[in-house]
């Protein structure tokens, strides 16, 4: 009787410990930090000039600015020569003010 009392409490305990190691909120690991967080102010702050990035630093620089409109820039550039002001962007076709918005912050035309 002893000995069934005593399994009896031992495989309680383990059942219950069992339970309790499942059912425990498992640790989450912290979300890496974006990528624009983790580059320097530098970076961060640096401006595109209108008037002598190339096609591939518009592209890689801009919000919203894929292959084809970073051309479409450079084209307009040479056609009708350097940028008088950020807003001359919107002559460009395919740059509308919701994208030049976007991205005034980081124009510059010097």
């Amino acid at each position: 009787m002893q000995n069934t009392y005593l399994t009896s409490l031992v495989f309680a305990f383990l059942t219950s410990f069992s339970l309790a190691t499942t059912a425990a909120p498992s640790v989450k690991t912290e979300a890496p930090a974006p990528i624009t967080a983790q580059m320097p102010t530098a970076e961060q702050s640096a401006k595109v000039n209108l008037n002598a990035a190339d096609a591939e630093t518009l592209r890689r620089d801009l919000f919203g600015i894929g292959a084809a409109k970073a051309k479409a820039i450079v084209a307009y550039r040479e056609s009708n020569g350097p940028f008088t002001a950020v807003d001359e962007l919107l002559e460009v076709k395919g740059i509308g003010k919701a994208l030049l918005e976007k991205n005034r912050d980081r124009l510059s035309i010097n």
